[in-house]
């Protein structure tokens, strides 16, 4: 038995959540169940009593807004304890076309793929303006390059991941998911593609940041900082690294005029090389210690995993 539950993070989206709802697929070859799950992020509009009144499986309720990524983190939560094979995560406000799930969710179900990514056009979509392509271009460039993943559209939020995929992505961020899941996806060595999907026009401006700059801003955060959980030591090495270099510069100039009898006006070049040199070396231990950090957590991640599939193995 396969069982697919379609996750829909909300917020005062009482007014939309129907024709999302209604949009999704009943049935799709190869699933055996199909159940629908509504993350209620703190709404004061009724969304949680209007997704029950529509037949809902299952309501999860934030008692105050925490944002995108804590309710997709609530939404994966509640779909391995409801005993989710593959889970797709999807718009409230039917951004993505709901008849597209069917090819979203076969590659997982072929076994090619652990996470697939709904991949709009970015660069044909007719409903993004050209900043927006240029942006999501360069941002999806970007997100290869450090996650090793080809994908062409990383802040899609338009996705499936097989149970196991699920289960080893622990979304740290505040803001939005998308772009540190596909680091995670790339350095954990799992399976990622795309297929093409449609999407509906913007009903509303978003709701996830209300500027270009502040979008730019929170995405590079969440970029940097994911990449730096799996490659702090090299990071820190770099800097460390620069720190000597220029550190080594004045240094050398106050040896050479040191040698040539010089060296009593110069020692303000040897103050400042030393305490570059010294912060470089901090870098570098700080980049060790880092790495150990990082270490600890991929034993907690496995540790997380096996008492996972040990309470599955109980409820069977």
């Amino acid at each position: 038995m396969t069982k697919l539950i379609i996750q829909i993070p909300a917020f005062n989206e009482a007014d939309h959540l129907p024709e999302t709802i209604a949009c999704l697929p009943r049935a799709i070859p190869g699933v055996d169940t199909i159940e629908y799950l509504v993350i209620d992020d703190g709404s004061r509009d009724g969304t949680s009593e209007v997704a029950r009144s529509l037949g809902v499986h299952h309501v999860v309720r934030h008692r105050r807004n925490r944002g995108l990524a804590a309710a997709f983190r609530s939404g994966i939560e509640a779909a391995l304890a409801a005993g989710a094979d593959v889970i797709v995560n999807t718009d409230a406000d039917n951004q993505y076309e709901g008849a597209d799930i069917a090819a979203l969710v076969q590659p997982i179900l072929d076994g090619s793929a652990d996470v697939v990514i709904g991949d709009r056009g970015v660069g044909q979509n007719a409903h993004f303006g050209p900043l927006k392509r240029l942006l999501q271009r360069l941002g999806s460039a970007t997100v290869r390059r450090l996650s090793r993943v080809q994908v062409d559209d990383a802040v899609s939020g338009f996705r499936a991941m097989s149970r196991e995929a699920a289960g080893r992505i622990y979304v740290t961020t505040e803001f939005s998911y998308t772009t540190e899941m596909l680091i995670q996806a790339g350095r954990k060595r799992m399976a990622v593609t795309s297929v093409p999907v449609r999407t509906n026009g913007p009903i509303r401006p978003s709701r996830l940041f209300s500027s270009i700059p502040q979008f730019i801003v929170n995405t590079g955060t969440t970029i940097l900082r994911a990449y730096a959980q799996y490659n702090a030591l090299k990071i820190f090495a770099f800097v460390g690294a620069l720190l000597g270099v220029i550190g080594a510069i004045p240094v050398l100039r106050f040896l050479y005029f040191f040698l040539d009898g010089k060296g009593d006006g110069h020692l303000q070049s040897l103050v400042l090389g030393v305490g570059l040199l010294v912060l470089g070396f901090l870098c570098v231990m700080l980049g060790i210690l880092a790495d150990l950090v990082s270490a600890n957590r991929k034993l907690l991640e496995q540790l997380s995993n096996r008492v996972r599939r040990i309470e599955d193995n109980l409820d069977d």
